[in-house]
């Protein structure tokens, strides 16, 4: 007979198939919704009505085009446009890579890069890959199977764990493949996801600064955008087809499809739909989630990147060399800034956490109505197991922030790795199992090229000080012990001290170090001196019994929160509303139509802006500092075949439903040709991903005109262009 468990598992299943099914047969708004690919099909009317002209069956097989040419980079989403494996994406997505090859000599951040010949392309930082999305299989029941309700919440997480694992090995046992496990509905269904890995991943084009990040931080996530924001990869695999590490005798890959450029772009009213990877979105988080994000979440994260960003700029001034360093770092942290500020603007806007407490109280009184009292129950569940992370919030948020420091990184992972590596791979954890270390190994080598001493010091200082400032509840004991040695407390002095010695003698800053740990048993860098690797064995312990909390915590969710989903949507089902999961990095497709909107009273926005917005917002000074090519050819009136009434056109929003994640997607017209990249939302828009509002969400795209009128008039990229089936209009 079944365990107790496990007949909830499978009610909870069941309410959720069905519930899925009533959701889809019912009317969807088209701007509203990140659907899965197998989805599709059923929301064919939707799509109709919205414009599209090819059939939705076709866009749910993930080995056709179009969707076998959308890609994931991990932590964006990019598109193959050639046969060639020529690769396109965001210039912030890019970014990373671009930096990575950059010195203050050559300063490719600024100036930009063009390889003319397949030889003058650039190796992407180590860690960059290219997924290509072969299947995705729904392994609910085997993941299910393995829970039953005498576990703890830590044996629930190792017995899904465990289980993910196995899966995982068995996909990836034939080579060349990363498959992971996805978990949808908070857990009440389990996908498996196998991609191709591509390890081999060159920088082929990126244009300036002044294109690719015009209006910079002033302009990020508002509209209107005037922002050149894409670049170009391609994708190398052995001599024999194969995916393999960086050689001079790879190959370019050779993709089943890439995706076709429609030059002729779109127009106000025009479908739009976008296939991409959005990374996580909130939408059926507790009010009280809601209101923690608001009153804590949001404002110590503007605090603390503020921060960091401020020691930043304090220890790169005047060092050129540095700067370029953290520029990637600097970039993130901006833009994480605005985006947890606008949060907390758009939550002021829709009265979140009223908004989301009415719309549980109607789901409860329904549930309790019709039967659902594992709903009621794991809505309990959730809330107190809220108020224990709210004991340790400020002490987790900071070990977090610790990661900035690359020398702490360097050691944790070094150690870490050592000690899973006694274990059987199947056991260790995961982010340390073997099919992780060339990542892990990437990271190590990259510190030089993201890592100096001055900087690094003083942010470790920044996230330590305020560790042994915590309330003695939160206080890691092995932290102060580190700081204050044989005095009796620990001290903003004493811990300065510490940190003069810790960076005058650690010998982690050089790469050749740092391999040669990574290699290291266990003992032996138990046996090493060096300052880092003592610091990160005195902290494991406590980092390790923190990890084992939290894992319980975790397990614990995966009861309450299937429970609860699965009555929210068999709620949502009734009310004949649209059925969708958050995001969590998978892959989706999201669609509506191209239109401009109405922020606020008396304001209305166009939905495409164009050249003539670059010359006006051009002031000579960074970040609107358009070069001088582009600012000629614009001046000239040279828009060649791009041109649209008399300019051209530049960047569109378009009432599509992202995220982060979402950056770099390709955007799709009627019959799924390429028309430009999504790269934004709008300010507006950012708060949605906790609470949606159609009338405000809107996904800023860079339009597929502008994009080659910069390749083609002002970098005279028209090799790139031939390779997709474009003629060059400025040779």
């Amino acid at each position: 007979m079944p365990a107790p468990d496990q007949i909830i598992a499978t009610m909870t299943r069941l309410n959720l198939s069905l519930a899925l099914l009533m959701g889809v047969a019912t009317h969807a708004f088209a701007v509203e919704g990140m659907w899965q690919p197998h989805q599709l099909p059923a929301i064919e009317a939707d799509l109709q009505r919205a414009g599209i002209e090819v059939d939705p069956k076709e866009l749910a097989k993930l080995t056709r085009y179009p969707m076998n040419a959308v890609i994931s980079l991990g932590f964006c989403t990019a598109s193959f446009v050639s046969p060639m494996g020529l690769v396109v994406t965001n210039h912030h997505c890019a970014y990373g890579s671009i930096q990575f090859n950059s010195t203050a000599d050559r300063n490719l951040l600024r100036d930009g890069f063009l390889a003319r010949t397949l030889g003058e392309e650039l190796a992407g930082e180590p860690t960059l890959r290219v997924y290509v999305t072969e299947s995705i299989t729904e392994v609910s029941d085997q993941v299910m199977a393995a829970l039953n309700a005498e576990q703890s919440g830590n044996e629930r997480y190792a017995a899904i764990d465990a289980k993910e694992k196995a899966l995982v090995a068995e996909c990836e046992a034939p080579g060349g493949y990363r498959c992971d496990v996805y978990v949808f509905h908070g857990g009440a269904q389990y996908f498996l996801v196998k991609q191709m890995e591509i390890r081999d991943v060159r920088l082929v084009y990126a244009p300036a600064a002044a294109i690719g990040k015009f209006g910079g931080d002033v302009d990020n996530w508002i509209w209107p955008r005037h922002t050149g924001d894409f670049a170009f990869y391609r994708a190398y695999v052995g001599p024999d087809g194969k995916p393999a590490d960086y050689s001079q005798a790879n190959v370019p890959y050779r993709p089943k499809s890439h995706l076709k450029l429609q030059p002729a772009g779109l127009k106000p009213g025009d479908f739009a739909m976008i296939a991409g990877y959005p990374g996580r979105t909130n939408r059926y988080r507790l009010s009280a989630e809601v209101a923690d994000a608001i009153s804590w979440q949001y404002p110590q994260l503007i605090e603390r990147y503020g921060r960091l960003l401020a020691l930043i700029d304090q220890h790169t001034q005047g060092r050129p060399d540095a700067a370029i360093k953290y520029a990637s770092s600097v970039a993130s942290l901006n833009n994480g800034l605005k985006n947890f500020q606008g949060n907390l603007d758009g939550f002021a806007r829709i009265d979140a956490v009223a908004t989301k407490a009415a719309e549980e109280r109607q789901i409860l009184k329904w549930a309790k109505a019709h039967d659902q009292a594992a709903g009621v129950d794991g809505f309990k569940g959730l809330k107190e197991l809220l108020a224990e992370t709210r004991a340790t919030r400020d002490r987790d948020l900071l070990l977090q922030l610790l990661g900035y420091s690359g020398m702490y990184a360097s050691a944790r992972d070094l150690y870490r790795l050592a000690i899973e590596r006694e274990k059987p791979d199947a056991e260790r954890e995961s982010g340390y199992q073997s099919r992780d270390e060339p990542r892990l190994q990437g990271r190590l080598q990259q510190v030089d090229r993201r890592f100096d001493p001055q900087v690094d010091r003083a942010l470790m200082e920044y996230v330590l000080g305020e560790l042994i400032a915590l309330p003695a509840a939160q206080r890691i004991a092995a932290v102060d012990r580190w700081v204050a040695g044989d005095a009796a407390e620990p001290t903003p002095e004493l811990l300065s001290a510490r940190l003069d010695a810790f960076y005058a003698q650690t010998r982690l800053t050089g790469s050749e170090e740092r391999m040669k740990w990574f290699k290291a048993e266990r003992k032996a860098i138990e046996a090493s001196d060096d300052p880092a690797l003592v610091l990160i064995q005195a902290l494991t312990p406590s980092l390790l019994e923190i990890e084992r909390q939290t894992q319980d915590r975790q397990g614990r969710e995966t009861r309450y929160r299937p429970e609860w989903m699965a009555t929210r949507i068999a709620f949502a089902a009734a009310q004949g509303k649209q059925i969708y999961a958050d995001a969590n990095s998978s892959l989706r497709v999201t669609f509506g139509n191209v239109q401009g909107y109405s922020p606020s009273d008396a304001v209305s926005y166009e939905a495409f802006t164009d050249l003539n917005g670059i010359l006006e917002k051009h002031t000579g000074t960074d970040p609107f500092d358009a070069t001088a090519k582009q600012l000629e050819a614009i001046r000239a009136g040279e828009f060649g075949p791009y041109a649209v009434d008399g300019t051209v056109p530049v960047n569109f929003v378009a009432d599509l439903d992202i995220t982060g994640g979402n950056s770099g997607s390709p955007i799709l017209n009627a019959r799924a040709e390429l028309v430009g990249l999504a790269f934004d939302m709008s300010y507006e828009s950012i708060a949605s991903g906790w609470l949606f509002n159609p009338a405000l969400t809107r996904a800023i795209g860079v339009d597929l005109r502008y994009m080659l009128w910069v390749m083609d008039a002002v970098d005279g990229a028209h090799h790139l262009l031939e390779e997709m089936g474009v003629k060059p209009a400025f040779q």
